[in-house]
C-alpha cells in the first residue's frame, strides 16, 4: 500500500476524472485498463453474454471464478451486454460518447462491423483515445494474422536467446509479450491524454504484441546490426559469454544468479573465491580479457558455489558487495520480507470467494495511494448503474435485463 507523505494533503489519484471502456479480453488490454483504473480512472469492463471474457474461464479456478480474471480486472466496473441488439449497440455509443479512453485487443478491422471501429466512435467523440493492442498491428503483411504472446516472443527472435543450446527453448512462463504491450499501452495513453489537453482530440493507438517484443531486445540486436550482420546472437545455457560473470550457478541445495561482470565488482569475487593472488591477476581486470579466460572462471565460481548451500553463497557474496540472489520459488516470493514490505501481495474482500490475495502493481506515489479500489466485478455486476449513468430509465433497463440484452451472473 502506497502511505500518502504525512506532511501533505492526499492529491487526487492522477486519472481521477478519467472515463475508460475496456472492451477487450485475456491479457494485453485488461492489464493495460487495471493500471489505469489504479491511478484513479473510472474504467467499465464490458462483456459479451453469457460467458463473458474469456479469461474468466482461465485457471486458476476456485467456485467458478478465475485468479487470472480476478488479477488483470480488479478495481473496475462489470457490464454484460449484448451489442447486436440494437438497444445494447446503442448503450454502447452513449458509454464511448461518455468516454475519453476506448481500449480493445481484437483482430483490426473486427469491431467496425459492430459500429466500435476508430473511425466510428471517434467521429462521434473527437476527444476519444482509441487504444488496439494486436498481434502484429494495424498495418503490415501479417496484420490480419491472429496471434497470442507466445507467438509474437517466438517470432521477435527473444525465445531463440533462451536456453541450452542444441534443445529447443524453453517457455518464458510469464507473459512477455502481453505484460510488455499493456506497460506500453499505458504510457501511450497517458502521453496521448496529456497531448488532448493543448490539442482538444484524441488520437488512435495501435499497439502490436510483435513491435513490443522487437524493441526490447538490447543486446542482440545491436550485436547484430553494428557488426554488420556478422554476430548472430544464440542460445547460451546459464551466463552471458559478453559479460563474464553474469548468469545462473549450482549451490548444493539449489539455484542463485551472480552479476559480477563490472570490474570492481569482479575483483570482490574473485578474492572471496581465490584469494587476494586470484583478485589480482591483471589477466581479468578487463571484460576482455574475462570473456577470454571464461570457461576457467566459471569452472572456478562453480565449484565455490557447489560447495555450499544457497542461502551460505548469497550470504558471503553480499558481505563481499557482490550483487547476487537466489533463485526463488513463488512460495519464497509471496513470503519474501521484501514483497511484503513493498506490499506487492493485496488482499481483497470477494462476495463469491471471501477473503483472497492477489499480486499488486509496482508502482507507488508519494502523494496519493493506488491501492486496488476493489475485487474484480462478477459477470455484469454492475449493469443498472452504468445504464443509468447513460441516461437509460428504470423502466428500459428492467426490459434489457428481461430481454437480455443485459446479462448478470446472477442471472444464470
Amino acid at each position: 500500500m502506497t502511505e500518502p507523505s504525512p506532511t501533505k494533503p492526499a492529491q487526487a489519484l492522477p486519472l481521477a476524472g478519467i472515463r475508460v471502456i475496456d472492451y477487450s479480453h485475456f491479457l494485453a488490454g485488461p492489464h493495460m485498463s487495471r493500471c489505469l483504473s489504479a491511478m484513479g480512472a473510472e474504467v467499465i469492463k464490458v462483456e459479451r453474454p453469457v460467458a463473458g471474457d474469456a479469461g474468466r474461464a482461465s485457471p486458476t479456478l476456485v467456485k467458478g471464478q478465475s485468479g487470472y480474471f480476478l488479477q488483470q480486472n480488479m478495481g473496475k466496473q462489470g457490464l454484460c451486454i449484448n451489442l447486436r441488439d440494437p438497444r445494447g449497440l446503442e448503450m454502447m455509443h452513449k458509454l464511448t460518447d461518455s468516454a475519453d479512453v476506448f481500449v480493445e485487443n481484437y483482430r483490426p478491422g473486427a469491431l467496425n462491423k459492430l459500429g466500435l471501429g476508430y473511425e466510428e466512435l471517434s467521429r462521434r467523440n473527437p476527444k476519444l483515445v482509441y487504444c488496439s493492442v494486436s498481434a502484429y498491428g494495424h498495418t503490415g503483411p501479417d496484420s490480419a494474422r491472429p496471434g497470442f504472446g507466445l507467438i509474437a516472443e517466438a517470432k521477435s527472435g527473444a525465445m531463440s536467446l533462451i536456453g541450452v543450446p542444441g534443445e529447443p527453448p524453453p517457455l518464458f512462463r510469464m507473459p512477455i509479450a502481453d505484460m510488455y504491450a499493456g506497460m506500453h499501452g499505458v504510457s501511450a495513453i497517458c502521453a496521448a491524454l496529456f497531448g488532448r489537453v493543448s490539442s482538444g482530440c484524441g488520437q488512435h493507438i495501435d499497439i502490436a504484441l510483435y513491435d513490443c517484443m522487437i524493441s526490447m531486445h538490447d543486446f542482440a540486436a545491436q550485436s547484430y546490426l553494428m557488426s554488420g550482420g556478422k554476430e548472430l546472437p544464440v542460445q547460451t545455457g546459464h551466463d552471458l559469454p559478453q559479460s563474464t560473470v553474469y548468469g545462473a550457478f549450482s549451490a548444493n541445495d539449489g539455484y542463485l544468479v551472480i552479476a559480477a561482470q563490472m570490474t570492481d565488482t569482479w575483483k570482490s569475487l574473485a578474492r572471496l573465491i581465490g584469494g587476494e593472488d586470484y583478485a589480482a591477476d591483471t589477466r581479468l581486470h578487463d571484460q576482455a580479457g574475462r570473456n577470454a579466460n571464461r570457461e576457467a572462471i566459471l569452472a572456478r565460481v562453480t565449484a565455490w558455489t557447489k560447495a555450499h548451500s544457497v542461502q551460505a553463497c548469497c550470504a558471503a557474496l553480499d558481505a563481499a558487495g557482490v550483487p547476487a540472489a537466489p533463485v526463488q520459488t513463488i512460495d519464497q516470493v509471496l513470503s519474501d520480507p521484501q514483497t511484503l514490505a513493498r506490499g506487492m501481495v493485496v488482499e481483497q474482500d470477494h462476495p463469491v470467494l471471501g477473503k483472497i490475495r492477489l499480486p499488486n502493481l509496482p508502482f507507488r506515489f508519494s502523494e496519493c495511494d493506488t491501492s486496488p479500489s476493489g475485487p474484480a466485478p462478477l459477470l455484469g455486476q454492475h449493469n443498472r448503474e452504468i445504464a443509468a449513468s447513460v441516461g437509460f430509465s428504470p423502466v428500459e433497463i428492467d426490459a434489457m435485463e428481461r430481454d437480455g440484452v443485459l446479462y448478470s451472473e446472477t442471472q444464470a
